[in-house]
């Protein structure tokens, strides 16, 4: 008889982690940073209920017609960057127990994330969301106890306060707190990219946002952007963050998104592209691991707010957060039905995606890099994982 945690099911083995392409393959050099993107935070784990036609009701029971379980919080954001061939590194604190195990095996050997700045917490029990997706919206519900004190978990060995050298960072701004790693990695050379959470305070206080004067870009939501500049225009908010960060992105969700280079002076604009969503929870991770690879890619400006809007509604089709992310293979489905659509739709995609030909490999070639010239890499990548319905599942033998 088996003991322990032997019936936990992570997604997959090594072999899931899909070979995809590597979009950075045009501008790496000789003596580049092994990371690619470093990240830290919270990880949770998701349980996610779909299929509501209606918010719970107080002294009711709802019954959702689906439900997945799936790694959440900074693993939304890692996994998404991992599934776009992007060499990620995570230092994050995961617990001892069942859903610690199963969010640190679908991370490490699921998609391939670096976790060797991460630390298994003894005692310490892994927090946990249900996320309820009805209306194109979610509503939810998270429980956890107090994180170990930052020097307790990473030590030397472990995410040091200046995080090593990376192409970039992914930082998750938290109002009323200075992310003190920020001015060191960006003094390394990583370039910066932030987003920012919801303020429950309610203060939207311009000065929680300090930690910018590291930054290249800001992603905030419309909501976000609005409250924080004290305007109701989201394109108004834009040119406002512009003025305290190189780039300012602003996602304008069912209208898609905006973008201001103050550099530059560049604008651009996207339309969102229209799916059917069946759960909306970590898109916003996928739309900036979207970003952050068309930016380090060195793509054109509105071609890397299009991928990123692409990358997020793919991801909404799927259950969960991390595990909706897409990877190249479904970005590439995707482009061949588009296309193939002989209509006025499928027209106007044809001419924003185009850049696509130039980084998706050609029919049959190997899929290692744009144009497929990297026949050391397998040329078909296995199924991404998805979210499974419940930690612990026995698949049949």
């Amino acid at each position: 008889m088996n003991s322990g945690r032997r019936d936990v099911q992570p997604p997959a083995g090594p072999a899931a982690v899909p070979p995809g392409l590597d979009p950075l393959a045009g501008v790496r050099r000789e003596g580049d940073p092994p990371t690619d993107v470093y990240l830290t935070g919270t990880v949770f784990l998701d349980i996610i209920f779909t299929g509501l036609d209606t918010a719970p009701v107080r002294g009711t029971e709802s019954w959702a017609r689906g439900m997945g379980s799936s790694p959440g919080g900074v693993a939304n954001m890692a996994t998404a960057l991992a599934r776009l061939g992007l060499r990620t590194s995570l230092a994050a604190a995961f617990g001892d127990d069942m859903y610690g195990e199963y969010c640190w095996e679908a991370l490490e050997r699921g998609e391939g994330i670096d976790l060797s700045l991460s630390r298994r917490v003894p005692g310490w029990h892994s927090p946990v969301t249900v996320s309820m997706a009805y209306e194109g919206e979610r509503t939810m519900v998270s429980h956890g106890h107090q994180a170990p004190p930052p020097d307790f978990v990473f030590d030397g060995r472990h995410a040091p306060g200046c995080p090593p050298p990376s192409r970039a960072c992914v930082a998750s701004l938290v109002p009323g707190r200075r992310e003190g790693w920020l001015g060191c990695a960006a003094g390394r050379g990583s370039r910066l990219f932030a987003d920012v959470g919801w303020d429950d305070s309610g203060r939207w206080d311009p000065a929680d946002l300090a930690d910018l004067e590291h930054c290249e870009a800001f992603l905030p939501n419309a909501e976000e952007a609005m409250r924080y500049t004290r305007t109701d225009c989201p394109r108004t908010a834009a040119r406002k963050l512009a003025e305290r960060v190189p780039l300012a992105v602003v996602t304008l969700g069912s209208e898609g998104a905006y973008a201001v280079d103050s550099g530059s002076g560049e604008t651009a604009e996207v339309p969102a592209i229209v799916v059917e969503a069946l759960d909306p929870t970590g898109a916003g991770d996928v739309f900036v691991a979207g970003f952050v690879t068309g930016t380090l890619a060195e793509w054109p400006l509105v071609d890397r707010l299009a991928f990123a809007g692409l990358s997020a509604a793919l991801s909404v089709q799927e259950f969960g957060g991390s595990l909706s992310a897409p990877g190249w293979a479904e970005i590439a489905a995707w482009w061949r039905r588009v296309r193939a659509c002989d209509t006025e739709a499928g027209a106007g995609l044809r001419r924003q995606y185009g850049f696509l030909d130039a980084v998706l490999p050609a029919p049959g070639a190997a899929v290692g890099t744009p144009g497929g010239t990297d026949a050391a890499r397998p040329a078909a990548p296995s199924p991404l994982a998805r979210a499974v319905p419940t930690i612990g599942f026995r698949r049949p033998a």
